[in-house]
C-alpha cells in the first residue's frame, strides 16, 4: 500500500501518531495524549491538536523519547515501509546499559546454599 497522493491540509495529532504507526492504537495514541506524553514543538499537546510539516513531536515511550519531525501528512494507516516516509526520526541512540557481571549457576546443582548466597551477595556488593 503507498501513501495517497493528495495529503490533508492538517491532520489531528493522535491520528497521525496512529498513522505512522508509533501506537498500535488511536485511542492509545488519544490516551498518551491526554497523559502529557506526547509534546508538539515542545508543548504539551491534546489529541485535537493539528499538525503541519516541520512541527517536531516528542513522544515519551518506556525508558527514552522518541523525536519524530514531521514531513508528510496522513491520516490513514498504511505500511511500515509507506509510512517511514512521512516522518525524520531525530532520536539520539539509546545507551547501552553495562553488562551485569552476575555469575550463573549451572544448570541441575539445585538451590543455592546459604554460603553461596552470601558469596553471590559479596560479588553484587550487597551488605
Amino acid at each position: 500500500m503507498s501513501i495517497p497522493k493528495s495529503a490533508p491540509a492538517s491532520v489531528r495529532i493522535d491520528a497521525w501518531l496512529w498513522s505512522i504507526r508509533a501506537y498500535k492504537t488511536r485511542s492509545m495514541a488519544t490516551a498518551a495524549c491526554r497523559a502529557g506524553h506526547v509534546k508538539l514543538n515542545d508543548v504539551n499537546a491534546k489529541a485535537s491538536h493539528t499538525v503541519v510539516p516541520g512541527d517536531t513531536i516528542r513522544v515519551r515511550q518506556p525508558g527514552y523519547d522518541r523525536i519524530l519531525e514531521v514531513r508528510r501528512l496522513i491520516n490513514k494507516r498504511v505500511g511500515a515501509e509507506a509510512a517511514s516516509h512521512c516522518f525524520t526520526d531525530h532520536t539520539p541512540p539509546r545507551p547501552v546499559l553495562p553488562a551485569l557481571g552476575l555469575p550463573q549457576r549451572d544448570r541441575g546443582t539445585g538451590r543455592p546454599t546459604k554460603k553461596d548466597r552470601r558469596d553471590m551477595d559479596k560479588l553484587r556488593g550487597d551488605p
